[in-house]
Order: structure tokens, then C-alpha cells, then sequence
């Protein structure tokens, strides 16, 4: 019981240099499908969250929630189309995601941080302005398989502006936005916008000291059937050549490249972790080793480098 005690009070003093530096600093965090769709695994990320919260730092969650969108898609009879991650929304699927995102998922998120005693406040991107976007036109694609295929996605948004404010009242009052990822447009549409998008586009606009993606997967990996593979710290040189090789596939190539769009627009760091794993998001904020994959930008990197704070 000593050594427990011991080591416990070795780690309080271990994480007070970085509680230090993160006081009244913008995180945000984003949580995936399969961090939402498992009620234990929720309860673990929201008392973390919570915590989080109780040290000063200024929370804005962002979550999608793509498992439970397909679910509700195949009970109604539809099919969905995913190419290269990212999700092609018809008029069907748009109304879907509505009621998932906007609706069951935000509200189970709220009900979730309630129970840990976090005053929450739900919004879209369509409240207040916060993210404007317009229909993305057909595209030109390179699936999974490395094929090139024109591709229109349907009504998916990409994003024009975010006006933060809303976040910022929030936040200053020390409430926590959880934002679904939808966006309004200028004529009065609603557009399905990915969340990996969303959440880099607010950390952005925030001007976020860290960008957390908690997902599925333990991070980037070299093989992602080998998670001794982890990569564990990167930069967007690092990455360009899994992005090229095609290791990156799937869901996990639009959380990379929204790391790299925020490393590269002022956020200091990015992390992406597995969101199921008990208090994974306080060791990759707390501890120096980390438990996922961080990506900083050039400038960053060197800074990261030639000092001791790791975290």
C-alpha cells in the first residue's frame, strides 16, 4: 500500500509542470463513433474530461459519430458510401445525420459530462454562426485501393469561415461546447461536415494549444496491423511518406491530415489516441512519454526537441 501511495504522490508532482502550463489554455478534443458507442468507454472519457475541466483548461469538444450514423442508416435500408474515409451524404443520409449527431449523440455526450458535474452546453456548427460552409462540388479522388475516381459527395460542406465567439463566451464562463459536426450555409442549407475537419478548423480559430483526436485506434501506425508500429512522435515530413505508401487509409488518413492543417496553422501540438484505453487522454497530456501519436509542425518540432516538456 506504501508503494502505491508513493508512486501516486510521484505522479501528482509529476504532471504539476504541465497542469502549470496548460491553465486557462484552449483544448480540443475530439471523439470518435467508437469512443460514443460504448457507455464504459464514454463514463472513462468524460470523468477524464472532467478532470481536465476542474484544472482550468478551457475545454471545446467536438464529436461525429459515423458508427452510429451507418447503424441507423442500415435499419432504415440504406447502404452508405464512405470513399477515402470520408462519408457521401444524399438527402437520406443528411436527414440521418441530423438525428444522430444533432441529436442522440450530443445529448448522450451532455448527460454523460452532467453525470461528472461539467456544466455542457450542445451546439452544431449551424448555432451562432460558428461554421460556415458551402457544398463541396464533385471531386477527384484516390480511394483506399489507389484508384482515382470523380466522386460527389452529396450535401458535405467545406468549410468557408468559423466565427468562434460562441465558443469564446462559453469558454470564458468556464461552460464546455460540445459541437456537432453540421455547418449552415449562407442561403439557409445544412451541410454534414467531417469531424475531423471541424475539430481542426476550431482548433484553428481558437487558437487551441493542443488538438486531441480520441479514436479507435492506438494512433498512427507503420503497419496498422502491428501496433508495436506506433509512430509516436511526427511532423508532416514524416508523414508524407505513409501518406503516399497508403498506410493511412480509411478513417484514419482525415484525422492525419487535419493534424497536419492545424500543426501547420498555429496549433502547437496534435494527438491522435485511443480514446477506449482507461485515462489514455490524461497519460498523452501528463505524462512525457504519452500513450499515441503526437504531430507538430515543423517549427514545433524543433522547439519540442530542445526541451524537457514532452506532454
Amino acid at each position: 500500500m506504501t508503494i502505491d501511495t508513493s508512486r501516486g504522490i510521484a505522479g501528482l508532482k509529476g504532471a504539476l509542470r504541465y497542469v502549470r502550463a496548460y491553465r486557462d489554455q484552449v483544448f480540443v478534443v475530439k471523439l470518435g463513433g467508437e469512443v460514443l458507442g460504448e457507455p464504459e468507454v464514454l463514463d472513462n472519457v468524460t470523468g477524464q474530461l472532467a478532470l481536465l475541466s476542474s484544472l482550468s483548461i478551457r475545454l471545446v469538444v467536438v464529436h461525429g459519430g459515423g458508427p452510429q450514423a451507418t447503424a441507423l442508416s442500415r435499419r432504415l435500408g440504406v447502404e452508405p458510401t464512405l470513399v477515402a474515409g470520408r462519408r457521401v451524404t444524399d438527402a437520406a443520409a443528411l436527414e440521418v445525420a441530423k438525428l444522430v449527431y444533432a441529436g442522440q449523440l450530443n445529448v448522450d455526450l451532455l448527460a454523460s459530462l452532467r453525470a461528472h458535474r461539467v456544466q455542457a452546453v450542445g451546439l452544431s456548427g449551424v448555432d451562432a454562426d460558428l461554421i460556415t460552409a458551402h457544398r463541396r462540388p464533385p471531386v477527384q479522388v484516390v480511394d483506399d485501393a489507389g484508384k482515382t475516381a470523380k466522386v460527389d459527395y452529396g450535401h458535405v460542406g467545406d468549410v468557408d469561415r468559423v466565427d468562434p465567439r460562441i465558443l469564446a463566451t462559453l469558454v470564458e464562463a468556464r461552460f464546455v461546447p460540445v459541437v456537432a459536426s453540421l455547418a449552415g450555409g449562407d442561403d439557409g442549407e445544412v451541410f454534414n461536415v467531417n469531424a475531423d475537419t471541424v475539430a481542426e478548423s476550431l482548433a484553428v480559430a481558437m487558437r487551441a494549444q493542443k488538438l486531441i483526436f480520441l479514436t479507435g485506434a492506438p494512433g498512427v501506425l507503420r503497419d496498422r496491423n502491428d501496433p508495436s508500429t506506433l509512430v509516436t512522435f511526427a511532423d508532416p515530413d514524416d508523414l508524407a511518406g505513409l501518406m503516399a505508401s497508403g498506410v493511412l487509409s480509411g478513417g484514419m488518413r482525415p484525422k492525419v491530415e487535419a493534424c497536419i492543417r492545424a500543426a501547420t496553422g498555429g496549433v502547437e501540438r496534435t494527438h491522435i489516441v485511443d480514446g477506449r484505453a482507461p485515462d489514455a487522454l490524461l497519460l498523452e497530456v501528463f505524462t512525457g512519454g504519452g500513450c499515441g501519436t503526437m504531430i507538430v509542425g515543423r517549427k514545433e518540432k524543433a522547439t519540442y526537441l530542445g526541451v524537457d516538456l514532452a506532454g
